[in-house]
């Protein structure tokens, strides 16, 4: 697991400035416990709090140490919203977003205790608060920033909280932007992981981009002062550097950097070197972008600047801005550190010709996406949680299975599949929960499923046909108040318990379920009056099975109908025959009358 990188420690900023997204044009920005829409110094529009499954709004303790109209409220996820708990946004076209959080607690609670959460994105883990917060400022009444980038493929996109202990979950605010989705050498680097933010640096200039001034950002990014990334014996030489031309290539396809970013960049002295020591979590892949732009009117030829970028002491490349792109244009580079097992990321600028320069560094740690349930298999248990009404204190939120380090679903256990591609379900424990809905037929749909618990609720209706899947091994619903017949789909699947005691089930005992306890297992079918056709049950009337005729009923009277039939055709005919010899009135003689009645 890793910590949480504060992208931000400041109380007072926050927005998203209304520019075209050059992608997609799809975008939300949600105001976590707002009310009614608000629109920010920087004429964004806020959308009023949406999406969530649960919890309740609340409005931070000192308002006016807040600027922005979005950085007041915050919605808090108690237990009894459930352990697990997500905003879920629909209508989502498949591909990358940015997300980015604004975290606050400014003790709107009156407890001076900042919670303890974990937070994930499409059913990974992304980052983690652990009380007390790092920084007092920031529990007492600053916000944190948070960024990364994701891939959405199922058409909607689950931001979810995990309650440590009993700690509720806090979230201000709530921004998604569709990204180009071959943004950050996607292509190389792989959908299957998320980007998450450890540090945007602007090199030579301070705090900007949307929520920190006017400057634009298609992507929504907002940039970093470098100085505290710098080393002690870099601040000492080093020099900043900016210009007011234009810079080519920037605001292109498939990044979208934007200007601002090149025109200005720090440097040092002929002999000096360019060190930052970037804080990380060992254990994990990281993507170093740096951004580089030869603003110096002075360099003018290629191999008048040249320097060796190293990273943990290993050198990386040798870098002559010139030489890729000549003067006042971009030019980015980037690279993968692998298996970090320190803390701290060493860069180092190491001068060749010349002294070395650079514009910006950007720093993202590579997660690994986490398995997510079967998409059939979360379909039934989202049926379920409707069919049974589970209440919402149990969090049967997002994905049911994911993440791997939280636990699933409570009463449900989770496994990987045989190919290790997704998770499935493997159990489902609910007894004794005041569940007083009925089974989904969707179930069916839980091909893995080696035992289903539902026993002492208040469970009705008729059990489903999908019920008895091949994998299903354990079978308890006792003490319920199910109706109708036990389903053919029981005999073919593998159960060695099936408790159905104390239920309304009528008709007859397929003698394949009941020959479970006959080959060792465990059968349990007392308290339901309407059961019969097995020992220990009454017999089942001759024509009457499951509640309606049996089949051999239905045979019966279907051969008395047609030996009825065929006499009263044989009559009729006779009777013509007589009539056309005799002439007479037609009439049935009177003991053919008896026969046909």
């Amino acid at each position: 697991m890793f910590s949480l990188f504060f992208l931000l420690l400041l109380p007072l900023l926050s927005a998203s400035a209304p520019v075209p997204h050059p992608y997609g044009n799809v975008s939300y920005h949600i105001d976590c416990g707002g009310n009614s829409p608000v629109v920010d110094s920087f004429n964004t529009t806020w959308l009023p709090d949406r999406y969530f499954t649960g919890g309740a709004a609340a409005v931070v303790s000192e308002p006016l140490r807040f600027r922005q109209p979005q950085e007041k409220t915050l919605r808090y996820f108690p237990l009894s919203s459930g352990k697990k708990n997500c905003y879920v946004l629909p209508g989502l076209p498949s591909g990358r977003y940015y997300l980015r959080t604004f975290t606050v607690y400014d003790n709107y609670d009156g407890k001076s205790h900042p919670p303890s959460f974990d937070a994930s994105v499409e059913g990974t883990l992304v980052f983690s608060w652990r009380s007390p917060w790092p920084s007092p400022d920031l529990a007492g009444g600053s916000g944190a920033y948070s960024d990364l980038f994701a891939f959405v493929r199922d058409g909607e996109a689950d931001v979810c909280f995990y309650s440590i202990a009993t700690d509720p979950p806090v979230i201000g605010s709530l921004s998604l932007v569709q990204v180009d989705p071959l943004s950050y050498d996607s292509a190389s680097v792989g959908t299957n992981f998320i980007l998450v933010n450890y540090g945007r640096l602007d090199c030579g200039d301070g705090q900007w981009g949307p929520g920190f001034s006017d400057d634009v950002d298609y992507f929504g990014r907002s940039w970093q002062s470098d100085y505290s990334a710098r080393t002690a014996a870099t601040r000492k030489i080093i020099d900043a550097i900016s210009t007011a031309s234009s810079i080519a290539g920037t605001n292109r396809q498939p990044n979208y950097f934007p200007m601002k970013l090149y025109q200005t960049a720090v440097t040092v002295g002929q002999m000096g070197a360019l060190e930052y020591e970037l804080e990380v979590d060992a254990k994990l892949d990281y993507l170093l972008w740096f951004h580089f732009a030869e603003i110096d009117p002075g360099v003018n030829k290629a191999g008048q600047r040249v320097f060796d970028v190293l990273v943990n002491g290993a050198n990386a490349t040798r870098i002559d801005i010139y030489k890729e792109v000549g003067r006042f244009a971009a030019f980015d580079w980037h690279y993968t550190v692998k298996n970090l097992s320190t803390t701290v990321l060493n860069v180092k600028l190491v001068p060749v010709v010349g002294a070395p320069l650079l514009s910006g560094i950007e720093n993202y740690a590579l997660v690994p996406a986490d398995l997510a349930t079967d998409p059939q298999q979360v379909i039934a248990m989202r049926s379920l949680k409707e069919s049974l009404r589970v209440p919402d204190r149990m969090g049967w939120n997002g994905d049911p299975c994911a993440p791997t380090n939280w636990d699933a679903w409570e009463g449900v256990t989770c496994h990987t599949n045989k190919d290790k591609t997704a998770l499935v379900i493997y159990q489902i424990d609910l007894g004794s929960q005041g569940l007083k809905g009925f089974i989904s037929d969707q179930v069916g749909l839980l091909s893995n499923l080696i035992s289903l618990n539902l026993s002492s609720n208040s469970l009705g209706g008729n059990l489903p046909s999908g019920l008895g899947q091949k994998s299903l091994v354990r079978l308890d619903l006792s003490n319920n108040q199910f109706v109708g017949s036990i389903p053919d789909s029981l005999t073919v699947s593998n159960l060695q318990l099936v408790l159905l005691n104390g239920n309304q089930l009528e008709g007859r005992v397929p003698e394949e379920v009941y020959s479970i306890g006959v080959h060792g297992g465990e059968i349990d079918l007392s308290d339901n009056k309407g059961l019969c056709g097995v020992p220990t049950l009454p017999a089942c009337p001759l024509f009457w099975q499951n509640g309606g005729l049996s089949t051999g009923g239905k045979i019966g009277i279907a051969i008395s109908c047609l030996v009825v039939f065929s006499v009263l055709l044989v009559v009729v005919y006779i009777c013509c025959i007589r009539r056309g010899r005799h002439d007479y009135d037609f009439a049935l003689p009177h003991e053919l009358m008896g026969l046909s009645y």
